[in-house]
């Protein structure tokens, strides 16, 4: 079984905000933008909602 490596409770440093904002602009979902940080997928949704970021519902 793969190891699947997610930080646990790491505050946010601004270039992951930043990188956050970019992927969100460019219109990845939010399982891409969550393996992209290395963060979950619970922890990019809370971050892009208190940022007022709007991330795209993939169909």
């Amino acid at each position: 079984m793969a190891e699947h490596f997610v930080r646990h409770r790491q505050p946010w440093k601004s270039e992951e905000v930043a990188k956050l904002k970019i992927l969100a602009g460019k219109g990845m979902g939010l399982k891409a933008i969550a393996k992209a940080l290395t963060r979950s997928e619970e922890s990019v949704q809370d971050r892009a909602r208190i940022d007022g970021v709007k991330i795209a519902k993939l169909r």
